[in-house]
């Protein structure tokens, strides 16, 4: 019996041990950090998905849309950016946990190439196809396209009223023997307001806003006779 007894006590305080390591084990787990939570990424969605409807005027000439440029914008960035008007509106800041799936001069380019080429054929301007001669226009070649985005933020008056401002300047310059002859230049602004003072509501804005943009372009190309 006595026997019995210390191996009992003997056996106690290891497994106290034990249960103080399992204890320590499980405060060291609580205490690591969670992982970083991914920013969320935006576009400017699927855009035109439906059938187009059918259009019974003559299709425009081709039109050589060149890379679009953003000295307004951090090089490269992805981020989502905005301005306080009412505090300091000078400084552009960013979303700390929204980015756009490609910089923002990236998806303008696509956006204006998919309003554009509903009724002609856009060209990439570095694009051989670009310096054919069009027969129809009496062997012309077609018009380039160059736009630099100027403004891309979502814009606070106050705390609670906010808009997708987009600015950009379009260039559309003729390519002649001598070189390039200015056909017209325009800077287009538009701001849509943001139905909720988030960064979704943001991105939502300056999508709609480019759109715009995009359709006032191609009626003013259409008002240049290209």
């Amino acid at each position: 019996m006595k026997t019995i007894k210390r191996i009992a006590a003997c056996a106690r305080p290891s497994s106290a041990a034990a249960l103080l390591g399992a204890l320590l084990l499980l405060a060291g787990c609580s205490a690591l950090p969670s992982p970083p939570t991914r920013p969320v990424l935006y576009d400017f969605g699927p855009g035109v998905v439906a059938p187009a409807p059918t259009d019974r005027r003559a299709p425009l000439p081709p039109l050589a849309l060149a890379d679009v440029d953003a000295p307004g914008l951090p090089e490269g960035s992805n981020a989502v950016l905005y301005r306080l008007a009412y505090s300091d509106a000078q400084q552009l800041r960013p979303y700390s946990q929204a980015r756009w799936s490609q910089p923002p001069a990236q998806l303008v380019q696509q956006r204006l190439r998919e309003h554009l080429g509903q009724r002609r054929a856009v060209l990439k301007a570095d694009d051989g196809a670009a310096q054919a001669r069009d027969p129809a226009q009496g062997g012309k070649l077609p018009l380039v396209l160059r736009v630099e985005l100027e403004e891309f933020s979502h814009l606070f008056t106050s705390a609670t009223e906010s808009a997708g401002v987009v600015r950009l300047r379009a260039t559309v310059v003729d390519l002649t023997p001598a070189g390039e002859a200015l056909r017209g230049q325009r800077v287009f602004t538009v701001r849509t307001p943001a139905r909720t003072a988030d960064a979704a509501g943001g991105v939502a804005a300056l999508a709609d806003a480019t759109g715009q943009v995009a359709q006032e372009l191609a009626a003013w190309l259409e008002q240049l006779g290209g």
